[in-house]
């Protein structure tokens, strides 16, 4: 059976940094296996915030290994991101992790992907799984149309794409940076 599960958004407004994901985690298409799974987390002394889309055990490998990029690259999120998806694509156990991550500090977000793809994204917004859609274009209309922080924006948006996708529930964490 396949897991299915996460919607996890980035906000990046005013020099502050959010990253918020929902709790559920599905498996195959009609069991929800959990509630209040913590999908975000934080690495290299707090500096920098990760959530994940996929499988759990692959995520928090690719966790550890970004962990040990910042480190080896003296918290240079881009750096560490770029080689990360270099090792990611090209080390024939890591190739086959099945993740999507968002990695940001409080001047920049990425998404890093296996096929060894490091994206900034233009807006100052990031969304990822299977409600990351909604969850984008609730984030992207609420940055351009209110006056709500980052933080305030990833739970609203989170929330709303709650309400939409199946496979994302309203157990919000939101992580908060800078």
């Amino acid at each position: 059976m396949t897991l299915r599960s996460t919607t996890i958004i980035g906000v990046l407004k005013d020099g502050k940094g959010a990253l918020a994901g929902d709790g559920q985690v599905t498996f195959g298409e009609k069991v929800i296996m959990k509630h209040g799974a913590k999908k975000v987390r934080r690495l290299h002394h707090g500096q920098v915030l990760v959530g994940f889309a996929g499988a759990t055990a692959d995520a928090f490998t690719l966790f550890e290994r970004l962990e040990n990029k910042l480190d080896e690259f003296r918290g240079q999120l881009t750096r560490a991101a770029v080689e990360l998806a270099k090792e990611w694509r090209t080390d024939r156990v890591l190739r086959r992790l099945d993740a999507l991550l968002i990695a940001m500090n409080d001047q920049q977000m990425l998404i890093i992907s296996g096929n060894g793809d490091v994206i900034e994204p233009d807006s100052g917004v990031a969304a990822i799984g299977s409600g990351g859609p909604y969850a984008l274009a609730a984030a992207t209309a609420l940055l351009q149309h209110t006056d709500l922080s980052a933080k305030e924006i990833a739970r609203n948006a989170l929330s709303i794409a709650s309400e939409i996708c199946v496979y994302t529930n309203d157990e919000i964490t939101v992580e908060e940076i800078g």
